[in-house]
């Protein structure tokens, strides 16, 4: 038998965002809820760049409707964001990491209370 974990905000399925902050990165939920009031920090659609060149027809039309800044590296896209007062650059497949990383935590804490 499969079992949804529900997610910090009680929810089944979880927005593929991630926010970054001056203090933290937030994820899901809680990181879609900071997009109006953080735009340039708030990420989604990451999957949207794996594999993918910065030159591509996809990626350079894709961008036009990203609040968030992607540069390139190598020729490779990487999405650039402010933390903790700093100015980073994350490839893609890190943004993707950061969320299943999550889930992965999520899931272990439900599994030690005993479900």
């Amino acid at each position: 038998m499969i079992t949804l974990v529900a997610n910090d905000q009680g929810n089944r399925t979880t927005p593929s965002y991630v926010a970054f902050t001056d203090t933290e990165h937030l994820i899901g939920d809680a990181a879609k809820n900071r997009g109006a009031m953080n735009p340039l920090n708030t990420v989604f659609d990451a999957k949207r760049l794996i594999g993918r060149k910065f030159e591509d027809y996809s990626v350079q039309s894709d961008m036009k409707h990203w609040p968030f800044k992607v540069i390139s590296t190598d020729g490779r896209p990487k999405i650039q964001v402010e933390l903790k007062g700093e100015t980073k650059a994350f490839m893609p497949e890190e943004i993707s990491s950061m969320i299943l990383s999550k889930m992965k935590n999520r899931r272990g804490l439900y599994r030690k209370i005993g479900h």
